[in-house]
């Protein structure tokens, strides 16, 4: 396939989910139907004959074909037409249990605190856990699948929307969901306290012996004076016989 044909080929699946189904690849646009750049990626990416596309591609179909319906602003990406788009709407007949996902390293604040938006302004909820688990996979290599009961979450005051085939809402509380068990926690290592060396231990006596020793020293000294001060006045008598 030529350079050409694999850019229309790829411009027909950006029109196919900006103008139509992006809850079918796990997408939900904002009020004016857009999505951010680098999540269409992450989605078209995931498509079998896809993974190589990157951003410049979608540059090169913008210059390949000026008639192209679809426009950039800074981040962001969406069709020029709209008509076809999925409207959100608040959820009627809502099953029993919705999917999400967290970031695995955010899984301990999730169960005190109640499950946040990811990566956007509303929480993204799937009717079945495959789609919970390929969207949370765009942003952890492991992400933890919640179990949302939503009779629950409507006694809470949670309002949920359709959007296509997903559902979005508000912070979903701790009680209206369901999940995994919390990871451990290791446990912290105590510091290892080192045992201060003990002073050798004083021979029974010791004492006695060092007093004695002292006093021999001060009469050794003592001793030595003496005998210097004497040799001292032998000297000088000795001079003065000479002198006379």
């Amino acid at each position: 396939m030529d350079s050409s044909r694999s850019l229309k080929k790829l411009g027909n699946l950006i029109l196919y989910i900006l103008e139509r189904r992006p809850d079918e690849f796990g997408l939900v646009p904002d009020a004016e139907g857009c999505v951010k750049i680098k999540s269409l990626l992450w989605a078209i990416n995931e498509e079998d004959g896809f993974k190589y596309v990157r951003r410049f591609h979608i540059d090169d179909i913008l210059s390949s074909f000026p008639d192209f319906q679809v426009e950039i602003k800074d981040s962001l990406i969406r069709a020029k037409n709209l008509n076809n788009l999925p409207k959100q709407e608040i959820a009627d007949n809502l099953p029993k249990l919705l999917y999400t996902f967290v970031r695995k390293n955010a899984y301990p604040f999730i169960l005190e605190n109640g499950i946040h938006p990811v990566g956007g302004e509303k929480v993204v909820l799937s009717s079945t856990g495959e789609m919970a688990e390929r969207i949370g996979k765009r942003f952890d290599q492991s992400p933890v699948l919640l179990t949302v009961h939503t009779r629950k979450a409507l006694d809470a005051g949670i309002v949920f929307y359709t959007s296509g085939e997903l559902y979005v809402s508000g912070i979903i509380p701790v009680d209206c969901f369901t999940g995994p068990p919390p990871p451990r926690q290791k446990e912290e290592r105590k510091p290892v306290v080192k045992q201060k060396e003990s002073a050798p231990k004083v021979m029974a006596g010791s004492y006695i012996l060092e007093i004695e020793q002292n006093e021999e020293d001060k009469k050794r000294t003592k001793l030595q004076r003496r005998k210097k001060e004497i040799d001292w006045k032998k000297e000088r008598k000795r001079a003065n016989r000479t002198k006379i």
